[in-house]
């Protein structure tokens, strides 16, 4: 998919939650409790981190694969469906699970 699109929606998204800040120029990603949230990849798709079990809601329900990103599969990250994108009431509640399921891991040590 055209990533100047995914970065349309990724704004649009990122709109209805105004305390989440984009981050990063190259690779734009947002973050909670010290970890990455979601990510636009190399390869231009938009990644969440869900939890397993949302994970595997979206791979049933939508097709949806974990994202590859520098040749490794991040099993906590899900590949947003283009199908998704085009529906974002559905992304947002996606993107809101992915908030929560990042607010209830244990922070990272600095």
């Amino acid at each position: 998919m055209d990533r100047d699109i995914i970065l349309k929606a990724y704004a649009s998204l990122l709109d209805k939650f105004p305390d989440v800040e984009r981050k990063g120029k190259k690779t734009p990603y947002t973050s909670a409790n010290t970890y990455m949230t979601s990510f636009i990849g190399n390869d231009g798709n938009l990644a969440f981190r869900l939890s397993q079990e949302d994970i595997t809601t979206l791979t049933e329900s939508h097709g949806a694969q974990l994202m590859q990103q520098h040749g490794k599969m991040l099993k906590d990250f899900i590949c947003v469906p283009e199908n998704l994108l085009n529906d974002q009431d559905l992304l947002a509640t996606f993107f809101q699970k992915g908030l929560d399921h990042t607010n209830g891991l244990k922070p990272k040590k600095k």
